[in-house]
């Protein structure tokens, strides 16, 4: 992305809240309230950082708002995901990838949205959204019998009914298909 862009490893963003922290209490003690107070809020930024990336909380913005190559570059300057971000963050990793690339290749996105699901989403929507894709994709395979297991698993994850025009669009999709294959047979 830029020639500076240093990120700073997790550990290290861990220590960092930790001395602030420290820092604030001693300030308190002290008598210094306002650079106590200021220290609450740069801890708290630095613990959200450790258990948000500020990248991927960009990229998610960015794909709200159909900007596309700010997202792609955002998440392509994430080098190593193992180093920079958490583990329950590498299936939101994985998922906002699938995404991206979905919207440019479709079936080069499926071994993205399976490995979001297999490292774990902890949202029922984005477990949703991640099984919708997979049957969307399915169906453009012709395998009616996955698409229809994927279909039903979003379903169920789609607890909050985000997705359920989606879903019911999908499955008038898959009666189309049905019919197409009737008249194709005779």
């Amino acid at each position: 992305m830029h020639k500076y862009d240093i990120t700073m490893p997790n550990l290290l963003r861990l220590i960092l809240g930790f001395a602030f922290l420290g820092a604030m209490v001693a300030l308190f003690i002290f008598g210094f309230w306002g650079w106590g107070i200021l220290l609450i809020f740069l801890s708290l930024l630095t613990f959200i950082t450790y258990f948000y990336n500020e990248k991927m909380l960009l990229a998610q913005w960015f794909l709200r708002k159909d900007n596309l190559a700010k997202a792609e570059s955002l998440l392509g300057s994430i080098k190593n995901y193992e180093k920079e971000l958490n583990k329950m963050q590498y299936g939101y990793y994985n998922l906002l990838i699938g995404l991206i690339e979905s919207r440019r290749s479709p079936m080069k996105s499926e071994k993205y949205f399976k490995a979001a699901l297999n490292f774990g989403l902890h949202m029922d929507h984005n477990i949703a959204l991640a099984k919708l894709s997979l049957a969307g994709i399915a169906m453009a395979k012709r395998n009616k019998r996955e698409a229809q297991m994927y279909l039903t698993e979003a379903k169920k994850a789609d607890k909050n009914k985000l997705l359920a025009d989606q879903i019911k669009q999908m499955k008038d999709q898959m009666g189309l298909m049905d019919k197409q294959q009737i008249r194709y047979a005779r």
